[in-house]
């Protein structure tokens, strides 16, 4: 199934329960997600591609609060509340040939820093996999997606997509890239997934506010989990196992994101949470995802083979 993004088909900068989905799938099944990112203003001069459905949404008018646009959400039949939605990400692709990174007064992580914006397109080569830097520097692509979510817990009403919470949202995460697979715990029925905010690179910390924002493609399975005790995102790799912890703070980021990989390390190896609270401080990694959007990010990794 493919899912083209459109003003039919997207939402821009909401999450909310009661959004009507736009597809559903069975569990188990794959989906491929077209998404679009960014308003009228970082639009490129003439020479580059822009998507068609971009423009339409854009015609639609600015949206009822800032974010990001998110193609979904697509139900998976079958899931429930208390249920994990596990999306694992089987391609990405970009969809243009340039992206956008925009530095803004009073945002980023050095907020007063900057006076002034700078806006900065930046083009893409999907064959040789680079995006060209203003001063000719070629800059590896590795894309994913800043925000794959599951709909909020019905009782938060609509929220925002620029704070990552429980249900995932724009956790800004480098490491979910092909290959990898993200755990979503559901908060209602269907599960409701939705993804966008397409990034073509990006450094652990997203320190000006963006990466390279661009279109792109994602195709994913997505599977109900029954069996699994995850109540917050949480991933892995083919290597690595990955907690997560948001916050406004960013100590309790490092506190979140420990604490579930001491449980998550204790149940699988089988080992007391002091060993695993051990293991956690000689051979895992605490990384910071992002720190600029609100509630910020830290990641833990570890590898599988350890376990």
């Amino acid at each position: 199934m493919l899912i083209e993004a459109g003003p039919k088909t997207c939402h821009w900068g909401f999450f909310d329960a009661g959004l009507a989905p736009v597809a559903t799938v069975e569990s188990g099944a794959e989906v491929t997600i077209n998404t679009v990112s960014g308003g009228p203003q970082v639009l490129p001069p003439e020479g580059f591609h822009i998507p068609t459905e971009l423009l339409e949404l854009h015609a639609e008018g600015p949206p009822a609060m800032p974010g990001h646009i998110l193609t979904g959400p697509v139900t998976v039949v079958g899931a429930q509340a208390g249920d994990v939605l596990q999306v694992d990400i089987l391609d990405v692709q970009l969809r243009q040939d340039w992206g956008y990174n925009v530095i803004r007064p009073l945002a980023g992580t050095l907020p007063l820093d900057f006076d002034d914006t700078h806006l900065n397109i930046l083009p893409l080569d999907a064959e040789t996999g680079e995006a060209t830097m203003p001063w000719g520097l070629k800059l590896p692509l590795a894309p994913f997606f800043g925000v794959m979510a599951v709909a909020p817990p019905r009782q938060w009403g609509r929220i925002s997509t620029i704070e990552p919470r429980a249900h995932g949202g724009n956790m800004d995460n480098k490491e979910l890239v092909v290959g990898s697979t993200l755990y979503l715990p559901v908060h209602v029925d269907g599960a409701l997934f939705s993804c966008g905010d397409g990034h073509g690179a990006q450094g652990d910390g997203e320190v000006c506010v963006t990466a390279i924002e661009t279109a792109l493609q994602g195709r994913f399975r997505l599977t109900v989990r029954r069996e699994m005790d995850v109540s917050y995102p949480q991933a892995e790799t083919p290597t690595h196992i990955i907690t997560m912890g948001m916050h406004a703070d960013l100590d309790q980021c490092v506190e979140i994101a420990l604490r579930r990989m001491i449980a998550v390390v204790a149940a699988k190896a089988g080992i007391s949470r002091a060993q695993a609270y051990m293991l956690c401080s000689l051979a895992g990694d605490l990384r910071i995802t992002q720190t600029v959007n609100r509630e910020k990010g830290v990641h833990m990794m570890l590898a599988k083979n350890l376990l």
